[in-house]
């Protein structure tokens, strides 16, 4: 066989042995199975084992994270249909270009750091002080956040892990359902989640706060334990859904009561188009009880840039009186070296009034793509919520799978969306359609749904 003068070297402890699987023969497999059995019995004796016990917390996580399980059935499907058109309304990544007023001031650090006189090395963990202060007063300029309570980041979701690392593992946590999935994963990691039950789809130690049309997108307090943290976002991903002041007054007020944190991510705020507030420190009470994570991602484009921030009032205290803040710098000090300072500088450009300006035509631009998905799911006759104050549209399909409504729409369609599953339980029989892509695309894909649903 040509596979026999293979002859590399192998392990004292065989793989291959390795819970017994694998290399078990049948008298009746078949010729070409045998081949595959023997090719993997080779491949395995090859494989050296350490005495490192896998981290069992990652052995919790239940499938891939979402975001590149979709971009797995994504090169499937194109893999399948080579010719044909895919349009993503999927991940939510932005498409449009930054504007160049931002990215010329990028371009111009960039190029400064080829100059005696333009070079910078580190910087502070915790960010420009000059965009610090920018954040502070631009983004938040009626909440009397202070620059040194804004740290830098490179990025929400990074801010989301580094948060866990904060409050360690023996914390409990309350989570919206649906939510981003970020929230609960990396809290599985951290080793707070328990087991997850394949009866309904949650992990034990969660808990989940069931947000959907029938309770106006926002929980139940009056049923809901006590836990130390609790993870919000608004607007909402998936669902789109901004809370109103009074939810946001009662969230405080439950927060102070249990004395727990909320976390609070505000990414999408640069979307809302009613008076919802945009930060939870628009509450009164808010600084004594909340963090707030936010990002440039969504409102300037920098998915690929990567630049974000996060506040931590510096009345918020731990239950021995010490401040959060204290505690959230050492984190930062010790797990991260600063976001780019060429990202910094685009940063800056996004806070400057011409940089605003175009970025808001942006936001306009992707607010008429939602209006646009919105009006197409709406003349369906399907029941449709979010694409007002989020740039994603939450579809619900009465009694249907959302797995298989994503499979149906991106086989029928070529059409990627994000099954409702994904971000929790109660997310079945929905699907999440982004408004991200350019005009044509949107179009088009609104043409194709109304030809496959209508």
């Amino acid at each position: 066989m040509y596979l026999s003068h293979l002859s590399l070297p192998t392990c004292t402890r065989s793989a291959a042995l390795f819970q017994g699987k694998l290399v078990q023969n049948s008298s009746t497999a078949s010729k070409e199975r045998g081949v595959g059995m023997f090719i993997r019995r080779r491949y395995m004796r090859t494989v050296c084992l350490t005495k490192v016990p896998r981290n069992a917390n990652l052995e919790k996580l239940q499938n891939g994270y979402l975001f590149p399980e979709i971009s797995r059935h994504e090169f499937e499907h194109v893999q399948k249909y080579p010719n044909v058109k895919l349009i993503s309304l999927g991940v939510g990544d932005t498409t449009e270009p930054i504007p160049d007023i931002i990215t010329l001031d990028m371009a111009a650090h960039s190029r400064a750091l080829s100059t005696v006189g333009g070079y910078r090395g580190y910087g502070a963990e915790q960010g420009n002080k000059e965009l610090r202060k920018a954040i502070a007063e631009t983004l938040y300029p009626d909440v009397h956040i202070k620059d040194t309570e804004v740290f830098v980041s490179d990025g929400a979701q990074c801010d989301i892990s580094r948060i866990q690392l904060l409050l360690g593992p023996n914390v409990t946590m309350a989570v919206q359902d649906p939510s981003f999935p970020g929230y609960v994963d990396t809290s599985v990691i951290m080793g707070r989640s328990g087991n997850f039950q394949e009866e309904n789809g949650k992990y034990g130690k969660i808990e989940y706060m069931k947000c959907g049309p029938e309770n106006n997108f926002f929980p139940d307090l009056s049923n809901t334990p006590r836990t130390d943290i609790i993870f919000f976002i608004s607007p909402n991903n998936p669902t789109g859904y901004a809370a109103s002041r009074d939810q946001l007054e009662k969230l405080v007020k439950f927060a102070k009561k249990n004395g727990s944190i909320i976390i609070y991510d505000s990414a999408y705020a640069a979307y809302i188009s009613d008076d919802s507030p945009r930060s939870i420190f628009e509450i009164p009470g808010a600084r004594e009880v909340a963090i707030e994570i936010s990002s440039f991602s969504k409102f300037a484009g920098f998915t690929g840039v990567r630049l974000g921030w996060t506040v931590v009032p510096e009345e918020l205290e731990f239950s021995n009186g010490f401040p959060v803040i204290n505690d959230f710098n050492r984190v930062v000090c010790t797990c991260f070296n600063g976001a780019s300072s060429i990202a910094q500088a685009g940063g800056l450009a996004c806070l400057s009034p011409e940089g605003y300006k175009g970025i808001r035509g942006v936001i306009d631009f992707y607010k008429e793509n939602m209006k646009i998905l919105l009006e197409t799911f709406q003349s369906l006759g399907l029941k449709v919520y979010g694409g007002k104050n989020a740039p994603y549209i939450w579809v619900h399909f009465p009694g249907s799978s959302s797995w298989d409504v994503f499979a149906k729409i991106l086989e029928k369609t070529h059409i990627i969306t994000i099954p409702g599953t994904g971000f929790g339980p109660n997310g079945e029989e929905y699907i999440r359609v982004s408004a991200f892509g350019n005009r044509n695309s949107i179009l088009e894909a609104s043409e194709r749904l109304t030809n496959l649903l209508k």
